[in-house]
């Protein structure tokens, strides 16, 4: 069999099966089904998907920050969504923080805990100090204003509907529920591995619409994966 693959470094297998595996794999069928549908072991299969998922995670960082407009909010997976060494559930829950350039895309970052310093210095790092930034009516936020973010304001979680729609955070909270929903197929995510599953939901949810064959595809070509 011809291995020639310009998508992968050093790839076992052709082209023209690992466009397969992306061609299923962008309509979001798991290892199993891809599996039996090109005949390839699933553990190379999830070796595959791995490398895909490392990749799509350097291109979402790549990304951001962004510099226009953004909403912000944390929020907590549940710990069913994550299992740790052995497959026990984790006792605690990821704690998770987003940015969203309002009515285009939406930046994910897991973080180790809420308080002000950590936020703060997530938020630094990927907005702008001249960044028009929204969130929800949270003390945790309020030391952006020392951090020069002089436009900073904040909005009501539970905003007065008559209120300017740009001070909605809704956007945000639209992604949280579709990653939620999306996750919970996998019935646990191993912890090592959660962020990559993660950062596929947030292109997943930036490129909605479009199409994810194409786009991958061009990602690999300039960028070929590499296999661990």
């Amino acid at each position: 069999m011809d291995a020639k693959n310009k998508y992968v470094n050093s790839s076992h297998i052709s082209e023209a099966k690992f466009r397969e595996i992306i061609k299923y794999f962008s309509e979001d069928l798991n290892a199993t089904q891809i599996s039996n549908l090109t005949k390839i072991s699933r553990p190379t299969i999830n070796k595959y998907l791995k490398a895909i998922r490392i990749r799509i995670a350097e291109y979402c960082t790549l990304d951001s920050p962004f510099s226009e407009t953004k909403e912000m909010i944390e929020d907590y997976f549940s710990d069913r969504n994550i299992r740790g060494r052995g497959g026990r559930t984790s006792v605690e829950k990821s704690i998770l923080f987003g940015l969203v350039k309002r009515g285009d895309r939406v930046y994910t970052e897991v973080i180790p805990d809420t308080k002000r310093a950590m936020m703060q210095a997530v938020i630094r790092d990927k907005a702008g100090i001249d960044t028009l930034t929204h969130s929800a009516e949270w003390r945790r936020y309020h030391g952006l204003v020392d951090m020069r973010h002089n436009r900073y304001f904040r909005v009501p979680h539970e905003g007065d509907e008559s209120g300017e729609k740009h001070n909605r955070i809704d956007r945000l909270e639209s992604f949280w529920s579709y990653a939620k929903y999306r996750l919970a197929k996998f019935r646990g995510i191993e912890k090592e591995k959660f962020n990559l599953h993660l950062k596929e939901c947030e292109y997943r949810f930036n490129h909605r619409g479009e199409n994810l064959y194409k786009l991958l595809l061009k990602i690999f070509r300039k960028n070929p994966i590499n296999l661990s």
